[in-house]
């Protein structure tokens, strides 16, 4: 099976600190990874790395598989929420614009959109604040939408920083859930600090602390 991301002896310097050295990491259409490390161990950095977003040396290779219509398939929810609480926008429109990289910021969105929007809201189990200002809903609900957003585009490759930050348990388990049933069509990469919970739902283990170590299972 061809990778659709490989990193090959990748490091990441901060000034004068190694975050990452000589890092190499294969990873496959159905793969399940999860993340984990110490902290300033590098998790976030190696994520960083894979959506080639900071300089580094080495090389990250990504499969022509993962492009369409020009675009890499990558889907990202950031540790931290990216969106002010306090702006004017809907909790549908939230999953929409992350359709912008494809249609670009000027562009109406269409029925079709909309209609794609509200069917992974329902996935999620939150079609019902579809309409609701994001200042109006709780916080595990705003990660769910912003989950949706992160896949809207059918990626072929889903990374998530820490996703279950913010959270109460029942949504940890509800989110567990729907990735699981995500991981039947896409390549997950998750950061979790909780080895514990993890184990029980992805299908391999990456530690990362400078160097990487990956632990394929039959988990």
């Amino acid at each position: 099976m061809e990778a659709i991301v490989s990193l090959k002896n990748v490091s990441v310097k901060y000034d004068e600190t190694t975050a990452l050295e000589s890092v190499s990491l294969d990873i496959y259409p159905t793969d399940f990874l999860g993340i984990i490390g110490p902290n300033g161990g590098g998790k976030t950095t190696l994520v960083k790395a894979i959506l080639g977003t900071l300089p580094h040396s080495g090389e990250v290779l990504y499969s022509p598989t993962l492009t369409e219509k020009g675009h890499r398939r990558i889907g990202y929810l950031p540790q931290q929420p990216e969106f002010d609480r306090s702006f004017p926008i809907s909790v549908v429109e939230v999953v929409m614009s992350g359709l912008q990289a494809e249609k670009g910021a000027m562009k109406r969105y269409t029925a079709a959109d909309r209609k794609r929007a509200m069917e992974l809201l329902e996935m999620a189990g939150i079609k019902e604040v579809a309409e609701r200002q994001i200042s109006e809903i709780s916080g595990g609900q705003m990660q769910r939408a912003l989950l949706c957003r992160a896949v809207i585009l059918n990626p072929k490759l889903l990374i998530l920083d820490e996703p279950t930050n913010f959270v109460d348990n029942r949504f940890e388990n509800e989110l567990y859930s729907l990735l699981h049933h995500l991981s039947e069509r896409m390549a997950i990469v998750m950061i979790s600090h909780d080895i514990g919970t993890i184990s029980s739902v992805v299908r391999s283990i990456v530690c990362v602390n400078r160097h990487v170590h990956r632990h394929d299972s039959n988990i």
